[in-house]
């Protein structure tokens, strides 16, 4: 990579909420963007952790048991692998996800985003 990525950049990009878009590849793993509005749905990583980085907005993501973790833009959290989850914005959030390269962002192939690399 010879030019920095400009995050903001690659948000004004797109528009649609829960679909990440890929913007570098670092050792195996997707860095992507992400527009998040509303409520996903609960799900789980069998065999990865999943990884959340605020950088615009407050998401809030509910976690199987009852608990919610709150984050705030510069704020991250690590969901373990094996946890029902569901993430949450009431509001626009835009967040920078770490995964290994074809993890489905549902946990399930079947119901996924398709990847998108911009």
């Amino acid at each position: 990579m010879q030019t920095p990525i400009d995050l903001a950049g690659k948000l004004a990009t797109f528009n649609e909420a829960w679909q990440p878009r890929t913007v570098a590849l670092f050792n195996g793993h997707d860095v992507m963007v992400a527009k998040l509005r509303g409520e996903y749905h609960w799900h789980v990583h069998d065999n990865t952790d999943d990884f959340f980085l605020v950088l615009d907005g407050h998401l809030e993501i509910d976690l199987e048991g009852g608990a919610t973790v709150t984050l705030a833009p510069g704020q991250m959290y690590i969901v373990p692998k094996g946890v029902r989850h569901r993430p949450r914005a009431r509001d626009e959030a835009h967040i920078l996800l770490i995964e290994p390269t074809g993890t489905p962002n549902s946990g399930d192939p079947l119901t996924a985003a398709p990847r998108r690399v911009i």
